[in-house]
Parts: structure tokens; sequence; C-alpha cells
């Protein structure tokens, strides 16, 4: 696959970032049934990598993607493509940079109000899902880390 300069844009997220250019669906394999799942998710770049995270709590994505970590990637608003990924875990020191960085996003006043209290740090780095979404295509990784996040 050839990644054009529209995908590309369209992962090259930052935190001023509207809602609409940071969501995205993702089609996951079911933890049990295998069968497969698509829901619709924000994304998040931080340090020239790409995340997924989710409010504190389980998730039937997160579970999904633990236990087959390859899915899909459907990006729509301005582009629309469908790329192969895998969810790998992440360390303690990266867990605090992206959660630190996910939470001053949610917390700015605008999305603050959407999700009606501001997060605490401490519940999202103990009890969130987080995986890093690295990407199959190697135009992808590269165009990641030739670019700031």
């Amino acid at each position: 696959m050839t990644v054009n300069d529209a995908v590309i844009r369209a992962l090259d997220i930052g935190p001023d970032s509207a809602a609409a250019e940071r969501t995205i669906d993702i089609t996951t394999l079911g933890a049990r049934s295998g069968t497969p799942r698509r829901i619709e998710i924000w994304f998040h770049r931080v340090d020239g990598r790409w995340y997924l995270t989710g409010m504190p709590g389980p998730r039937g994505w997160y579970a999904n993607v633990r236990a087959h970590p390859r899915f899909v990637v459907h990006l729509k608003h301005g582009v629309t493509a469908d790329l192969p990924a895998t969810a790998a875990p992440v360390d303690e020191p990266t867990r605090r940079r992206v959660i630190t960085a996910v939470l001053d996003l949610q917390n700015r006043p605008e999305i603050a109000a959407r999700v009606s209290r501001r997060q605490n740090f401490d519940d999202w780095f103990a009890r969130s899902p987080l995986v890093e979404i690295v990407f199959e295509d190697e135009q992808l990784r590269t165009a990641s880390s030739t670019r700031s996040g």
C-alpha cells in the first residue's frame, strides 16, 4: 500500500485538532467470539506516536485487542482509509506521558463540559485502557518518526 499525503495529514493530529479530526473507527475481533466489532473512538498522537485510550474502567475494545492485537483503523473525516495495525502495550513512563497529554485535552473547558466533570490523573493512570497503535505500513511508521506530536 502506498500512503498518500491525505492519510498522513489525517494522522498528523495534535493538541489543537478538532474532535472530528481525532475521531476514527476501529475494527477489532471479539475477545471470546472472534467476531469483527467496529466502534467509534478518539485516537491521540503523543511524541510522534499514536494511541488509543478511554475513560477509566473495562472496555470491550481493549479486551478485544489484548486477545487479538491486530485490528484496523478506519479514517473518516476528510479521508477514507482502512489501515491495518497492531495494538502494542506501553511501559509506565510512556503511560504517564500519554495519560498526561490526553487529560490536558480532556480537561479543556470545551471538552470537560461534554463529559460533565474534570478528569482525574490518578484514576486514569490506574484504570484507563491504553495501547499504542503500530501501523503495518512502513511509510506511516516513518512519517510518524519524522514529525513531532
